[in-house]
């Protein structure tokens, strides 16, 4: 048993997705459990609350539950969810009528979570965090999704709605205002 649901583990993404869609109800599972964190995470950069991150990102699973053939194989799965997280991130605040952006404890996560402390002395990544908070919200957005998540520009691209050229212009546009914002703050760059 233990045996098997290391293999179930190994699986990639598009062979978890297409057993479930064979009714596989543990291939959901893991899929769940592969990007729940990480979605509850981008979710609380637009939304500013846990328990509505948690919601939404349960939603964003419940939706790919009911709508499991809409799915472009494409795109990664980490894509598609990712795609879907934001719009009903989007929705909530439009509903809500709440200005999107990017909360601290969010951006605090993102550098403690995704850079490594032998390569970031504490104080630097105090200072990149209080960098990263004075970029514009599509700022952080991107330097999120493509520094932090790797996404590839075509990703990117698809859950921002945004054409390639765009989303190019958009990540260099972001990473040079950090840039600017960092020296200008005495940070070696």
């Amino acid at each position: 048993m233990v045996k098997e649901e290391n293999m179930q583990k190994e699986k990639t993404d598009i062979e978890l997705y297409n057993g479930f869609l064979k009714g596989d109800k543990e291939a959901f599972n893991l899929i769940v459990k592969r990007y729940m964190k990480l979605l509850i995470s981008f979710i609380m950069g637009y939304v500013k609350n846990q328990d509505v991150a948690e919601d939404l990102a349960q939603d964003t699973f419940l939706y790919m539950l009911i709508n499991k053939k809409e799915y472009d194989f494409k795109y990664t799965l980490k894509t598609y969810l990712y795609t879907i997280a934001k719009c009903r991130a989007i929705n909530y605040l439009k509903k809500n009528k709440k200005n999107v952006c990017f909360e601290e404890q969010y951006v605090n996560s993102l550098i403690t979570e995704d850079i490594s402390d032998s390569l970031i002395s504490k104080e630097n990544t105090k200072q990149i965090h209080d960098a990263i908070k004075k970029l514009k919200k599509d700022y952080q957005i991107i330097i999120y999704l493509k520094d932090f998540q790797g996404f590839h520009h075509r990703e990117i691209s698809k859950i921002l709605n945004k054409t390639i050229p765009q989303t190019k212009m958009l990540i260099h546009r972001a990473r040079k205002s950090l840039k600017k914002i960092l020296k200008k703050e005495g940070f070696e760059c």
